[in-house]
């Protein structure tokens, strides 16, 4: 009689749903003890998804250049996912114990790309913007930044212990350093590859202990603070602004929405879109998810989404099943900054944020992010290769302080 009136009391007086209680709804069904069966799937989804690329890239090349340029640029994509692939391969072998002890030399290292981003003649400038960099081989410092920082935090939350939820002693030397970072990324000028290595990099810090608060509070000041100063006083971030409320018109932009909604259910098919031939800019690596729309249709943008969704899912149970503190928080920062990544390009594309330079992962053209992205996967796959005894009786992530 007394459980009876107990559920009935529950069904008249349900208990409100809170993110937090959503949040470890979504762990309580993801999480599994073998992890080696998620990251087996994860990797299969990034396969795919490379493999995918590959195919969109030829299709790009095959009506925006001749025989010999299409040829050229197959065998390019076609390199670039191999040297992805070795990638994944050797962060699998290395795993993030394994570059645990680099991880002071590696940020340094990291820093400094970012500052000879400013430095001739190692800088590069594109479009106005200072984001790459050329040692002999061009490549963009804030994709491994992006990487090393979420390791170093992961690390650093590791060796703090309880102190991690201090905001003197835990909390603002990591902040400190994360905000150097951020300011560099964001003086390229590159208002959205700065907000995402933010974004990452705090959410590493609340899932590793970090006060809620202060994480919430650093978001809000230092996140909406570059904003709104970018939009005010840089005029080619304002510009970008408008083009997203609709007050500045740009072609490239309209075309690309124009693309996704004129492919259907099914598509124009493959190599018959015409956004290409209205010269959309970078139509291959920060639109290719336009490309996808207008030559795959609705059926095409939902495979993709769906693998993106996939790729999210694994990645949550592959981190839930490490039971070593420093591999699962590692693994976290590195996969997620993957997906946001990802969420963040099918966004700018489909016209639901303002329009910035942000390539698909394992799919758009792009040396350097795909590598960095491959070797982000490979890291947090190794986690799951071998557990020492010690590292299987280590609890894992503790629960984020409010």
């Amino acid at each position: 009689m007394g459980a009876r009136a107990s559920r009935r009391k529950n069904r008249d007086h349900p208990s409100q749903l809170t993110i937090a209680g959503f949040l470890g709804g979504i762990a309580a069904r993801a999480e599994t003890r073998d992890p080696g069966v998620p990251a087996i799937r994860l990797l299969g989804v990034v396969v795919i998804m490379m493999g995918f690329g590959a195919l969109i890239q030829a299709s790009h090349a095959a009506t925006v250049h001749d025989p010999h340029g299409f040829s050229s640029t197959v065998i390019e994509q076609v390199m670039s996912r191999v040297a992805g692939l070795v990638a994944i391969l050797i962060g699998y072998r290395m795993g993030p114990a394994g570059i645990r002890r680099f991880l002071p030399l590696m940020t340094a290292v990291a820093l400094v790309m970012l500052v000879l981003c400013y430095i001739e003649p190692f800088a590069v400038v594109r479009n106005g913007a200072r984001r790459w960099i050329d040692l002999g081989v061009r490549f963009q410092p804030s994709e491994v930044a992006r990487m090393v920082i979420v390791l170093w935090i992961a690390d650093r939350c590791v060796q703090l212990g309880s102190r991690v939820s201090e905001f003197k002693r835990g909390v603002l030397p990591m902040l400190a350093l994360v905000m150097a970072f951020f300011a560099l990324v964001l003086g390229e000028t590159d208002l959205g590859g700065s907000l995402l290595l933010l974004i990452c990099a705090l959410s590493t810090m609340w899932v590793g202990g970090a006060r809620a608060i202060p994480m919430a509070v650093s978001m809000a000041a230092v996140g909406g603070g570059a904003f709104i100063g970018a939009t005010a006083f840089i005029p080619y971030i304002g510009n970008r602004i408008g083009m997203w409320f609709g007050d500045v018109q740009n072609a490239q932009v309209t075309e690309a929405v124009r693309a996704i909604g004129g492919g259907g259910m099914w598509g124009a098919g493959l190599g018959q879109g015409t956004a290409r031939s209205a010269g959309v800019p970078y139509l291959q690596s920060d639109y290719v998810f336009a490309q996808i729309g207008e030559e795959f249709g609705l059926f095409g943008m939902l495979l993709v989404l769906s693998l993106i969704l996939a790729f999210l899912w694994f990645s949550l149970q592959l981190v839930l099943s490490i039971r070593s503190r420093y591999e699962a928080l590692a693994s976290f920062g590195l996969l997620v900054s993957v997906g946001i990544q990802a969420m963040l390009h099918v966004q700018v594309v489909s016209g639901l944020a303002p329009p910035k330079g942000t390539i698909l992962p394992f799919i758009s053209d792009g040396g350097t992010s795909l590598v960095v992205s491959s070797l982000a996967v490979g890291l947090a796959l190794g986690s799951a290769r071998k557990r020492s005894k010690a590292a299987s009786k280590e609890s894992w992530i503790p629960a984020p302080s409010s």
